[in-house]
């Protein structure tokens, strides 16, 4: 496991989105102020457990299909706490050499990371504690374990919704495009985001809540998610609904229950 021997502190005084996330997602690795804020999201806005679901399956899906085309390196940011199957097992079951390297700054995560983020087969499987917006650093780490001359698949599911834009002191387009210059080409960006396109006012409701608890939430339009894949070849069926890109059966009987408002995508550098 890469990064430094000493575990961080647990700041449990105000909510994390990986905490939150893992509680609508119906785990056990979080905390009563984590939970408090779930619970006012979901009331605000009833799709937020759905959301949650389906942004799993998506990653299940898409991991799944860059595998099957070749893909034997994934780097995932922002992985939040390991909920079976996790991105590995995934990549795994498909190519047992894949090797996969996690990153999350989170220090929750890094508690878990070595005790359940294990590869199999041939494999590996690493983590980085790390943030996002520290490319530099996350990109050299990962290259301990990753060859970057050679592709690999970047995932960033239900992440980039917590990074603004260049006015707010993220820039996450030009994040985003500091980490695809650093890949091969024949690498894959896996992608999902929030947006107020297909529920505006409950969406606005949650991202005050998430706001209020100290956390920054970034709703975007079509137009701004499909900005992350400029310069990239989507694979079919394009910028989509979540529940929409590649359904396999259970996504089909979760279309029935409502929209999410979510859009998701997968792309190919050339």
């Amino acid at each position: 496991m890469s990064g430094s021997d000493a575990l961080p502190q647990i700041d449990t005084s105000r909510p994390h989105p990986a905490r939150v996330y893992d509680w609508w997602l119906g785990g056990k690795d979080n905390y009563p102020v984590d939970e408090e804020l779930a619970r006012r999201i979901l009331a605000l806005d009833s799709t937020a457990v759905r959301g949650a679901r389906a942004n799993r399956r998506f990653m299940h899906r898409a991991v799944r299909t860059v595998a099957e085309a070749g893909t034997r390196q994934f780097l995932d940011i922002g992985t939040g706490i390991p909920t079976e199957p996790n991105l590995h097992q995934v990549a795994q079951g498909v190519a047992p050499d894949a090797r996969v390297v996690y990153a999350d700054n989170d220090p929750i995560v890094l508690r878990h990371a070595e005790a359940l983020l294990r590869g199999s087969g041939e494999g590996t499987t690493d983590y980085v504690h790390a943030d996002v917006r520290d490319a530099e650093t996350l990109l050299r780490r990962a290259a301990e374990s990753l060859d970057l001359t050679r592709p690999v698949a970047l995932s960033l599911v239900a992440l980039t919704h917590y990074l603004g834009d260049e006015a707010d002191g993220d820039d996450v387009h030009g994040l985003l495009r500091t980490y695809l210059a650093a890949l091969a080409p024949g690498s894959h960006l896996i992608l999902s985001q929030v947006t107020a396109d297909l529920n505006p006012e409950a969406v606005a409701q949650a991202a005050d809540a998430f706001k209020a608890g100290g956390t920054p939430f970034f709703p975007r339009s079509i137009t701004e998610f499909q900005r992350f894949f400029e310069g990239l070849e989507l694979l079919g069926p394009g910028v989509i609904p979540v529940t929409g890109w590649r359904p396999e059966a259970e996504d089909v009987a979760a279309q029935a229950e409502g929209v999410v408002p979510v859009y998701a995508g997968v792309a190919r550098k050339p």
